[in-house]
Protein backbone atom coordinates (compact mmCIF):
# COMPACT_ATOMS: atom_id res chain seq x y z
CA UNK A 1 0.00 0.00 0.00
CA UNK A 2 1.14 3.28 -0.89
CA UNK A 3 1.33 5.96 1.57
CA UNK A 4 -1.31 7.75 -0.68
CA UNK A 5 -3.48 4.51 0.48
CA UNK A 6 -5.83 2.06 -1.89
CA UNK A 7 -8.89 1.08 -3.12
CA UNK A 8 -10.15 -2.40 -2.15
CA UNK A 9 -13.14 -4.62 -2.52
CA UNK A 10 -14.12 -6.89 0.36
CA UNK A 11 -17.55 -9.07 1.20
CA UNK A 12 -18.99 -10.96 3.99
CA UNK A 13 -19.12 -14.19 2.76
CA UNK A 14 -17.65 -16.56 5.39
CA UNK A 15 -15.83 -20.00 5.22
CA UNK A 16 -18.00 -23.04 5.17
CA UNK A 17 -15.42 -25.12 7.30
CA UNK A 18 -13.78 -22.19 9.45
CA UNK A 19 -17.04 -19.88 9.64
CA UNK A 20 -15.05 -16.92 9.15
CA UNK A 21 -14.82 -14.31 6.98
CA UNK A 22 -13.50 -14.69 3.35
CA UNK A 23 -13.11 -10.71 3.29
CA UNK A 24 -11.15 -10.08 -0.38
CA UNK A 25 -10.44 -14.36 -0.18
CA UNK A 26 -13.87 -14.70 -2.03
CA UNK A 27 -13.74 -16.07 -5.45
CA UNK A 28 -16.73 -14.29 -6.03
CA UNK A 29 -15.60 -10.85 -6.23
CA UNK A 30 -14.75 -11.48 -9.67
CA UNK A 31 -18.28 -10.33 -10.13
CA UNK A 32 -18.01 -6.35 -9.67
CA UNK A 33 -21.59 -6.25 -8.13
CA UNK A 34 -19.99 -8.76 -5.11
CA UNK A 35 -19.00 -6.88 -1.63
CA UNK A 36 -18.64 -3.35 -1.18
CA UNK A 37 -15.63 -1.59 -2.12
CA UNK A 38 -12.69 0.07 0.68
CA UNK A 39 -10.57 2.71 0.83
CA UNK A 40 -7.32 3.16 2.84
CA UNK A 41 -5.48 6.48 3.19
CA UNK A 42 -2.81 7.86 5.49
CA UNK A 43 -3.63 11.00 7.08
CA UNK A 44 -1.68 12.98 10.05
CA UNK A 45 -2.29 12.35 13.42
CA UNK A 46 -2.83 14.76 16.14
CA UNK A 47 0.33 13.41 18.35
CA UNK A 48 2.84 13.57 14.87
CA UNK A 49 3.60 10.94 12.16
CA UNK A 50 0.14 10.02 10.28
CA UNK A 51 -2.63 7.69 11.15
CA UNK A 52 -4.88 4.57 8.47
CA UNK A 53 -8.18 5.54 8.14
CA UNK A 54 -10.26 2.60 6.13
CA UNK A 55 -13.63 3.68 5.28
CA UNK A 56 -15.95 0.94 3.48
CA UNK A 57 -19.44 0.41 1.77
CA UNK A 58 -18.90 1.98 -1.33
CA UNK A 59 -20.92 0.76 -4.53
CA UNK A 60 -18.24 0.96 -6.88
CA UNK A 61 -14.68 1.68 -7.04
CA UNK A 62 -14.85 5.02 -8.82
CA UNK A 63 -16.79 5.57 -5.33
CA UNK A 64 -13.91 4.31 -3.19
CA UNK A 65 -11.30 6.24 -5.39
CA UNK A 66 -13.43 9.69 -4.84
CA UNK A 67 -13.69 9.69 -0.79
CA UNK A 68 -9.88 8.69 -0.49
CA UNK A 69 -9.12 11.53 -2.85
CA UNK A 70 -11.99 13.83 -0.49
CA UNK A 71 -10.66 12.20 2.90
CA UNK A 72 -6.54 13.62 1.70
CA UNK A 73 -7.85 17.00 0.15
CA UNK A 74 -8.90 17.45 3.86
CA UNK A 75 -6.86 20.57 5.54
CA UNK A 76 -4.39 18.98 7.78
CA UNK A 77 -6.42 19.14 11.23
CA UNK A 78 -9.88 18.37 9.70
CA UNK A 79 -8.46 14.44 8.55
CA UNK A 80 -6.78 13.92 11.68
CA UNK A 81 -9.86 14.50 12.96
CA UNK A 82 -11.32 11.31 10.64
CA UNK A 83 -8.97 8.92 12.91
CA UNK A 84 -9.12 10.84 16.14
CA UNK A 85 -11.35 9.13 18.73
CA UNK A 86 -13.35 11.19 21.39
CA UNK A 87 -11.63 9.24 24.40
CA UNK A 88 -8.15 10.57 22.74
CA UNK A 89 -9.70 13.82 22.33
CA UNK A 90 -10.71 14.54 25.59
CA UNK A 91 -8.14 13.82 27.33
CA UNK A 92 -5.48 15.69 25.19
CA UNK A 93 -7.91 18.63 26.02
CA UNK A 94 -7.90 17.84 29.62
CA UNK A 95 -3.90 17.80 29.19
CA UNK A 96 -3.98 21.03 27.43
CA UNK A 97 -6.45 22.78 29.61
CA UNK A 98 -4.82 21.80 32.92
CA UNK A 99 -2.79 25.00 33.68
CA UNK A 100 -5.59 27.50 32.40
CA UNK A 101 -8.76 26.89 34.84
CA UNK A 102 -9.03 26.98 38.08
CA UNK A 103 -8.42 23.81 40.19
CA UNK A 104 -12.00 22.93 41.20
CA UNK A 105 -13.19 23.23 37.53
CA UNK A 106 -10.08 21.39 36.02
CA UNK A 107 -11.59 18.61 38.95
CA UNK A 108 -15.37 18.96 37.44
CA UNK A 109 -13.99 18.39 33.84
CA UNK A 110 -12.15 15.20 34.91
CA UNK A 111 -15.00 13.51 37.05
CA UNK A 112 -16.92 14.20 34.00
CA UNK A 113 -14.72 13.21 31.49
CA UNK A 114 -13.58 9.78 33.23
CA UNK A 115 -17.18 8.80 34.75
CA UNK A 116 -19.38 10.10 32.14
CA UNK A 117 -18.32 11.10 28.12
CA UNK A 118 -15.14 8.72 27.74
CA UNK A 119 -17.61 5.62 28.92
CA UNK A 120 -20.65 6.55 26.94
CA UNK A 121 -18.71 8.31 24.12
CA UNK A 122 -15.28 7.54 24.12
CA UNK A 123 -15.29 5.24 21.16
CA UNK A 124 -16.70 7.15 18.45
CA UNK A 125 -14.17 9.18 15.91
CA UNK A 126 -14.27 12.65 16.19
CA UNK A 127 -15.43 13.61 12.38
CA UNK A 128 -18.35 10.78 13.11
CA UNK A 129 -19.78 12.09 16.25
CA UNK A 130 -23.39 13.25 15.71
CA UNK A 131 -26.32 14.79 17.77
CA UNK A 132 -28.04 11.82 17.83
CA UNK A 133 -25.10 9.82 19.36
CA UNK A 134 -24.86 12.64 22.58
CA UNK A 135 -28.42 12.71 23.19
CA UNK A 136 -28.65 8.53 23.08
CA UNK A 137 -25.78 8.58 25.03
CA UNK A 138 -26.90 11.42 27.66
CA UNK A 139 -30.11 9.34 27.93
CA UNK A 140 -27.60 6.55 29.73
CA UNK A 141 -26.24 9.05 31.96
CA UNK A 142 -29.72 10.61 33.20
CA UNK A 143 -30.21 6.89 34.33
CA UNK A 144 -26.78 6.91 36.39
CA UNK A 145 -27.02 7.10 40.20
CA UNK A 146 -25.17 9.11 43.22
CA UNK A 147 -23.43 7.69 46.09
CA UNK A 148 -26.78 8.15 47.28
CA UNK A 149 -28.86 6.26 44.90
CA UNK A 150 -30.42 8.93 43.83
CA UNK A 151 -30.43 9.53 39.98
CA UNK A 152 -28.51 12.16 38.46
CA UNK A 153 -30.14 16.15 38.76
CA UNK A 154 -31.05 17.56 35.88
CA UNK A 155 -28.56 20.41 36.77
CA UNK A 156 -25.44 17.75 37.03
CA UNK A 157 -26.07 16.48 33.36
CA UNK A 158 -26.70 20.46 32.16
CA UNK A 159 -23.00 20.40 33.70
CA UNK A 160 -21.61 17.17 32.06
CA UNK A 161 -22.79 18.65 28.68
CA UNK A 162 -21.08 21.92 29.10
CA UNK A 163 -17.99 20.11 29.78
CA UNK A 164 -18.34 18.07 26.12
CA UNK A 165 -19.30 21.44 25.18
CA UNK A 166 -16.27 23.04 25.71
CA UNK A 167 -14.13 20.42 24.48
CA UNK A 168 -15.86 20.07 21.38
CA UNK A 169 -15.39 23.51 20.79
CA UNK A 170 -12.11 23.79 21.01
CA UNK A 171 -11.76 20.84 18.24
CA UNK A 172 -14.28 23.14 16.31
CA UNK A 173 -11.88 26.12 16.85
CA UNK A 174 -8.66 23.63 15.99
CA UNK A 175 -10.45 22.66 12.26
CA UNK A 176 -10.52 19.05 13.18
CA UNK A 177 -14.60 19.25 13.14
CA UNK A 178 -17.04 21.81 11.30
CA UNK A 179 -19.67 21.93 13.96
CA UNK A 180 -20.61 21.02 17.89
CA UNK A 181 -23.15 18.17 18.27
CA UNK A 182 -23.28 19.12 21.71
CA UNK A 183 -24.64 22.11 21.47
CA UNK A 184 -28.41 21.09 20.12
CA UNK A 185 -29.14 17.73 22.26
CA UNK A 186 -32.44 18.14 24.78
CA UNK A 187 -31.80 18.18 28.40
CA UNK A 188 -34.25 18.45 31.21
CA UNK A 189 -34.07 22.09 32.68
CA UNK A 190 -32.44 22.08 36.03
CA UNK A 191 -34.36 23.25 39.10
CA UNK A 192 -32.92 25.67 41.17
CA UNK A 193 -33.33 24.77 44.84
CA UNK A 194 -34.21 28.34 46.82
CA UNK A 195 -33.75 28.51 50.33
CA UNK A 196 -36.62 28.72 52.56
CA UNK A 197 -36.83 29.63 56.33
CA UNK A 198 -36.62 27.28 59.06
CA UNK A 199 -40.60 28.69 60.35
CA UNK A 200 -42.01 26.79 63.53
CA UNK A 201 -44.12 24.55 61.16
CA UNK A 202 -40.77 23.27 59.69
CA UNK A 203 -38.66 22.92 62.42
CA UNK A 204 -41.67 21.40 64.17
CA UNK A 205 -41.84 18.76 61.26
CA UNK A 206 -38.47 18.52 61.00
CA UNK A 207 -37.81 17.64 65.06
CA UNK A 208 -41.10 14.97 64.33
CA UNK A 209 -39.90 12.94 61.20
CA UNK A 210 -35.98 14.35 60.30
CA UNK A 211 -37.51 15.26 57.36
CA UNK A 212 -35.74 18.68 56.62
CA UNK A 213 -35.65 21.29 53.35
CA UNK A 214 -33.21 21.42 51.08
CA UNK A 215 -31.86 24.57 51.70
CA UNK A 216 -32.87 26.12 54.86
CA UNK A 217 -32.06 29.23 56.42
CA UNK A 218 -32.22 30.29 60.31
CA UNK A 219 -34.29 32.79 61.17
CA UNK A 220 -32.93 36.10 63.72
CA UNK A 221 -33.72 34.05 66.66
CA UNK A 222 -32.58 30.84 65.62
CA UNK A 223 -28.98 32.84 64.55
CA UNK A 224 -29.26 34.90 67.68
CA UNK A 225 -29.64 31.78 69.57
CA UNK A 226 -26.21 30.23 67.85
CA UNK A 227 -24.21 33.11 68.54
CA UNK A 228 -24.97 33.24 72.64
CA UNK A 229 -24.13 29.38 72.61
CA UNK A 230 -20.85 29.59 70.46
CA UNK A 231 -20.27 33.22 72.12
CA UNK A 232 -17.17 31.57 74.02
CA UNK A 233 -15.76 29.09 70.82
CA UNK A 234 -12.44 29.95 69.75
CA UNK A 235 -13.64 31.01 66.24
CA UNK A 236 -16.46 33.03 67.40
CA UNK A 237 -15.19 35.87 65.58
CA UNK A 238 -15.33 33.55 62.15
CA UNK A 239 -18.70 32.69 62.84
CA UNK A 240 -19.81 36.14 63.64
CA UNK A 241 -18.09 37.51 59.99
CA UNK A 242 -19.76 34.89 57.56
CA UNK A 243 -23.67 34.99 59.44
CA UNK A 244 -23.02 38.88 58.97
CA UNK A 245 -21.42 38.96 55.68
CA UNK A 246 -21.57 35.71 53.33
CA UNK A 247 -18.21 34.91 52.65
CA UNK A 248 -17.82 31.66 51.59
CA UNK A 249 -16.25 29.11 53.19
CA UNK A 250 -13.17 29.16 50.93
CA UNK A 251 -13.07 33.12 51.14
CA UNK A 252 -13.21 33.32 54.70
CA UNK A 253 -10.32 30.20 54.64
CA UNK A 254 -8.30 31.70 52.63
CA UNK A 255 -8.08 35.07 54.84
CA UNK A 256 -4.95 37.07 55.49
CA UNK A 257 -4.74 40.01 57.57
CA UNK A 258 -3.39 41.71 54.58
CA UNK A 259 -6.81 41.83 53.77
CA UNK A 260 -8.22 43.60 56.48
CA UNK A 261 -8.40 47.25 57.16
CA UNK A 262 -9.59 47.92 60.83
CA UNK A 263 -8.93 51.77 60.52
CA UNK A 264 -11.24 52.05 57.31
CA UNK A 265 -13.77 48.99 58.45
CA UNK A 266 -13.24 46.96 55.37
CA UNK A 267 -12.31 43.75 54.29
CA UNK A 268 -10.89 42.59 50.85
CA UNK A 269 -11.79 38.92 49.28
CA UNK A 270 -9.19 38.06 46.77
CA UNK A 271 -7.97 34.38 46.95
CA UNK A 272 -9.78 31.59 48.10
CA UNK A 273 -9.08 28.09 49.67
CA UNK A 274 -10.47 25.04 47.20
CA UNK A 275 -10.20 20.89 47.92
CA UNK A 276 -8.75 19.12 44.99
CA UNK A 277 -8.60 15.75 45.65
CA UNK A 278 -8.11 15.73 49.24
CA UNK A 279 -5.51 19.24 48.99
CA UNK A 280 -5.93 22.65 50.01
CA UNK A 281 -5.58 24.44 46.83
CA UNK A 282 -5.53 28.41 47.46
CA UNK A 283 -6.24 30.59 43.77
CA UNK A 284 -8.10 33.10 42.95
CA UNK A 285 -12.35 33.66 44.00
CA UNK A 286 -14.71 31.92 42.26
CA UNK A 287 -15.56 34.62 39.79
CA UNK A 288 -13.94 38.35 38.99
CA UNK A 289 -17.43 39.83 40.70
CA UNK A 290 -16.47 37.48 43.80
CA UNK A 291 -12.84 39.70 44.14
CA UNK A 292 -14.51 42.60 46.36
CA UNK A 293 -14.70 44.53 49.21
CA UNK A 294 -16.65 44.41 52.12
CA UNK A 295 -18.06 47.13 54.49
CA UNK A 296 -17.61 46.17 58.31
CA UNK A 297 -19.77 47.45 61.24
CA UNK A 298 -18.14 48.52 64.40
CA UNK A 299 -18.91 45.11 66.54
CA UNK A 300 -17.54 42.96 63.61
CA UNK A 301 -14.45 45.41 63.83
CA UNK A 302 -13.80 45.14 67.20
CA UNK A 303 -13.82 41.45 67.55
CA UNK A 304 -11.27 41.53 64.60
CA UNK A 305 -8.90 44.20 67.02
CA UNK A 306 -9.17 41.08 69.49
CA UNK A 307 -8.18 38.62 66.73
CA UNK A 308 -5.29 41.22 65.33
CA UNK A 309 -3.71 41.37 68.90
CA UNK A 310 -3.68 37.48 69.49
CA UNK A 311 -2.25 37.60 65.70
CA UNK A 312 0.58 39.93 66.48
CA UNK A 313 1.32 38.78 70.14
CA UNK A 314 1.58 35.00 68.47
CA UNK A 315 4.25 36.36 66.26
CA UNK A 316 6.34 38.16 68.39
CA UNK A 317 6.74 35.15 71.27
CA UNK A 318 6.75 32.14 68.70
CA UNK A 319 7.06 33.18 65.23
CA UNK A 320 4.42 30.99 63.92
CA UNK A 321 1.87 31.54 61.55
CA UNK A 322 4.61 34.43 59.58
CA UNK A 323 1.94 34.92 56.61
CA UNK A 324 -0.39 36.30 58.84
CA UNK A 325 -4.00 34.24 58.39
CA UNK A 326 -6.94 35.49 59.69
CA UNK A 327 -8.34 31.91 61.52
CA UNK A 328 -5.77 29.70 62.12
CA UNK A 329 -5.82 26.30 64.86
CA UNK A 330 -4.15 25.66 68.05
CA UNK A 331 -0.95 25.08 66.42
CA UNK A 332 -1.48 28.28 64.44
CA UNK A 333 -1.97 26.51 61.23
CA UNK A 334 -4.64 27.81 58.72
CA UNK A 335 -8.34 26.14 59.18
CA UNK A 336 -9.21 24.09 56.34
CA UNK A 337 -12.40 24.12 54.26
CA UNK A 338 -13.78 21.24 55.57
CA UNK A 339 -12.74 21.49 59.13
CA UNK A 340 -15.20 24.90 59.34
CA UNK A 341 -17.90 22.33 57.68
CA UNK A 342 -17.42 20.13 60.41
CA UNK A 343 -17.18 22.00 63.13
CA UNK A 344 -20.37 24.11 62.37
CA UNK A 345 -22.54 21.28 62.37
CA UNK A 346 -20.95 20.12 65.58
CA UNK A 347 -21.81 23.36 67.07
CA UNK A 348 -25.40 23.57 65.61
CA UNK A 349 -25.90 20.09 66.99
CA UNK A 350 -25.05 21.15 70.03
CA UNK A 351 -27.22 24.02 70.04
CA UNK A 352 -30.20 21.74 69.56
CA UNK A 353 -30.42 24.11 66.59
CA UNK A 354 -32.54 23.27 63.06
CA UNK A 355 -29.66 22.18 60.77
CA UNK A 356 -28.21 24.50 58.60
CA UNK A 357 -25.14 24.18 55.83
CA UNK A 358 -21.73 26.18 56.51
CA UNK A 359 -23.34 27.99 52.55
CA UNK A 360 -26.67 28.87 54.49
CA UNK A 361 -25.18 30.77 56.89
CA UNK A 362 -24.54 32.98 53.67
CA UNK A 363 -27.97 32.73 52.20
CA UNK A 364 -29.02 33.85 56.00
CA UNK A 365 -26.70 37.19 55.49
CA UNK A 366 -29.06 37.65 52.76
CA UNK A 367 -31.86 37.52 54.22
CA UNK A 368 -30.75 39.63 57.22
CA UNK A 369 -28.98 42.43 54.80
CA UNK A 370 -33.35 42.46 53.35
CA UNK A 371 -34.73 42.10 56.87
CA UNK A 372 -32.61 45.64 57.74
CA UNK A 373 -33.57 47.31 54.54
CA UNK A 374 -30.34 47.19 52.50
CA UNK A 375 -30.83 47.61 48.95
CA UNK A 376 -30.60 44.35 46.59
CA UNK A 377 -27.39 46.18 44.81
CA UNK A 378 -25.53 46.62 47.72
CA UNK A 379 -26.33 42.57 48.56
CA UNK A 380 -25.28 41.64 45.40
CA UNK A 381 -22.13 43.20 45.88
CA UNK A 382 -21.80 42.21 49.45
CA UNK A 383 -22.06 38.39 48.33
CA UNK A 384 -20.09 38.35 44.98
CA UNK A 385 -22.64 37.73 42.51
CA UNK A 386 -21.97 38.83 38.95
CA UNK A 387 -25.67 39.78 38.53
CA UNK A 388 -28.22 41.03 40.32
CA UNK A 389 -30.71 39.24 39.03
CA UNK A 390 -28.81 35.58 40.78
CA UNK A 391 -28.73 37.81 43.62
CA UNK A 392 -32.97 38.40 43.38
CA UNK A 393 -33.61 35.60 41.92
CA UNK A 394 -32.35 33.54 45.21
CA UNK A 395 -32.80 35.41 47.59
CA UNK A 396 -36.44 37.14 47.52
CA UNK A 397 -38.09 33.98 47.51
CA UNK A 398 -36.97 33.77 51.51
CA UNK A 399 -40.21 35.25 53.53
CA UNK A 400 -37.92 37.61 55.40
CA UNK A 401 -39.35 40.96 57.69
CA UNK A 402 -38.51 42.56 54.78
CA UNK A 403 -41.02 40.58 52.48
CA UNK A 404 -43.93 40.46 55.43
CA UNK A 405 -43.53 44.32 55.52
CA UNK A 406 -43.81 44.95 51.92
CA UNK A 407 -47.58 43.16 51.80
CA UNK A 408 -48.42 44.66 55.02
CA UNK A 409 -47.80 47.63 53.66
CA UNK A 410 -49.14 46.87 49.90
CA UNK A 411 -52.25 46.08 51.94
CA UNK A 412 -52.35 48.88 53.86
CA UNK A 413 -51.75 50.87 50.86
CA UNK A 414 -55.15 49.68 49.13
CA UNK A 415 -57.18 49.75 52.10
CA UNK A 416 -56.85 53.32 52.65
CA UNK A 417 -57.79 53.68 48.58
CA UNK A 418 -60.77 52.32 49.10
CA UNK A 419 -61.73 53.41 52.65
CA UNK A 420 -61.40 57.03 51.08
CA UNK A 421 -63.81 56.17 47.82
CA UNK A 422 -65.90 54.35 50.02
CA UNK A 423 -66.21 57.62 52.11
CA UNK A 424 -66.67 60.05 49.37
CA UNK A 425 -69.25 57.50 47.86
CA UNK A 426 -71.25 57.41 50.94
CA UNK A 427 -71.22 61.28 51.29
CA UNK A 428 -72.23 62.08 47.84
CA UNK A 429 -75.79 59.36 48.55
CA UNK A 430 -75.92 61.65 51.63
Amino acid sequence: MSQCGSVFQRCGCRDEATKRQLNDRCLGLVDPGHGTWYFAAYVPALTGGRSRIRRGGHHSRAEAEQARLTLLSMPENRAAGQSLTLKRWLKQWLSAMKDHIRPSTMRGYREHVHNYLIPALGHFKLASLRIAHVQAAFRTISTRRTRSGRLLAASTQNRIRATLRSSLSEAVRQDFIATNPACRIRLPSPHRVRPVLWTAAREAAWRATGVRPPVAVWTRPHLVTFLSTVRNDPHFALWWLVALTGLRRGETAALRWSDVDLENATLTVSKQIVVVDGQDVIGPPKSASSSRTIALDATTVELLRGEWRRHRNTLRTTGRNPDGHLFVNDTDQPLRPDYLTRRLGKLIANADLPPVRLHDLRHGAASLALAAGVDLKVIQHMLGHSSIVTTADIYTTVLSEAAHHAAEATAALVLESARTRLSLAGASQA
